[in-house]
């Protein structure tokens, strides 16, 4: 499957100093993911499946469809309100891997689709750099929890 881009197509890029299939296992393996971006999921990312991402200090989740995935290499998920996005794993050597996050589709007019592409554009960075800092040194900086802690809902 091939993501159909609508304007605007937002990137966001990093190298991560680990091989492909470590990069692309911390995306697909929930026990991985939950260290640097959602706090629970529903099962691992595998073709066709439904699974559901939470963010529980937020108090939102959301329901996402594999579109596709070659493992390794490239990961599609259609998003709960239609929005697609893309990974590409590109494995530079056997310890770098170059990640480039696309997400499309966003809806509304103008301003409101703006403001959705740079959300998303700052959000997949904020993702990469944890990942990175995990991945390439063990560290939990807690990135997506800090970014807005007044919205926290009380446990």
């Amino acid at each position: 499957m091939t993501i159909a881009h609508e304007f605007p197509v937002v990137r966001a890029e990093m190298l991560i100093r680990r091989p492909a299939y470590e990069v692309f296992e911390a995306f697909v393996n929930p026990a991985i993911t939950t260290k640097f971006w959602f706090t629970k999921s529903s099962g691992r990312l595998e073709a066709g499946s439904h699974i559901r991402w939470e963010w529980e200090m937020y108090g939102v989740s959301d329901v996402i469809q594999v579109k596709d995935i070659r493992k390794n290499e490239y990961l599609l998920i259609e998003s709960s309100d239609g929005t697609l996005t893309e990974w590409v794993f590109n494995a530079r050597d056997e310890d770098g891997t170059f990640v480039t996050i696309a997400n499309s589709g966003f809806s509304g007019k103008g301003d409101e689709i703006l403001q959705q592409a740079v959300d998303s554009m700052g959000g997949y960075t904020m993702v990469l750099c944890g990942l990175k800092a995990y991945l390439e040194h063990g560290i939990l900086l807690h990135l997506i929890a800090d970014k807005a802690p007044d919205a926290h809902v009380p446990h």
